[in-house]
């Protein structure tokens, strides 16, 4: 399992070593940095699964960092910290987006628990639900089904992951390897018209009980999207 990475932002040496070291007793992966711009930076090639921000930075406030983080990365989770215990300062990070705020001085253990029950909860909250309603099409993930304008569809092994797929994205246009590399992860071998084959049976599937739509759209030489009718 891939440990969850957590970046720390935090200027004091002694504060920032002894986090990464418990962060990482606790199973998770740790980048450091001093300043909060050079997060800024590294934000746009990777994000994080959970930020702990240090309000008094040098070079740009944890509030600020946590604007422009929340207007570029809305669901990314973040946790305060700060030298001071103010109610008003406690509000406006939570009122900001942050997930949790926590004063110094702290025991390390007490970050690390804060952190999986901030991970613990966003996994809960993103847990798809049983049913899933999407235009006249019907997803159950749990029972790995799916119906279309009430009737399910009698759908193979990668016929219902690459429907899933297009649902799961109306709109998104998708190339052929982008779906190759999404539903036939594991397959020993795979070839372009591999996709191509199993729209058409789609298309005939869905035909079947609604010949008057036709939700898969073709857009040539960039691949296939789902209509939401």
């Amino acid at each position: 399992m891939q440990q969850p990475l957590i970046w720390l932002v935090e200027d004091e040496v002694s504060i920032a070593e002894t986090l990464i070291y418990t962060l990482q007793q606790e199973g998770f992966a740790v980048r450091a940095f001093e300043r909060g711009l050079p997060v800024l930076e590294a934000a746009q090639h990777q994000v994080p699964d959970l930020a702990i921000l240090d309000i008094g930075l040098p070079d740009i406030s944890g509030f600020e960092l946590c604007r422009q983080l929340q207007a570029h990365y809305p669901g990314l989770p973040l946790l305060f910290l700060t030298a001071r215990n103010d109610e008003v300062d406690k509000l406006l990070g939570l009122e900001m987006g942050a997930d949790d705020y926590i004063a110094k001085p702290f025991s390390p253990r007490e970050v690390c628990a804060r952190v999986r029950v901030v991970l613990r909860r966003l996994q809960k909250s993103s847990e798809p639900p049983p049913l899933q309603r999407i235009g006249l099409f019907e997803l159950n993930e749990t029972g790995a089904q799916i119906r279309w304008c009430g009737q399910t569809l009698p759908l193979t092994r990668y016929e219902y992951l690459l429907l899933k797929t297009l649902l799961k994205s109306p709109g998104q246009v998708f190339s052929r390897q982008q779906l190759m590399d999404k539903v036939w992860v594991d397959a020993q071998e795979s070839f372009d018209r591999t996709v191509d084959t199993h729209i058409k049976t789609l298309r005939g599937k869905l035909r079947t009980i609604n010949p008057d739509l036709s939700p898969i759209n073709t857009h040539r030489g960039l691949g296939y999207s789902l209509g939401i009718q």
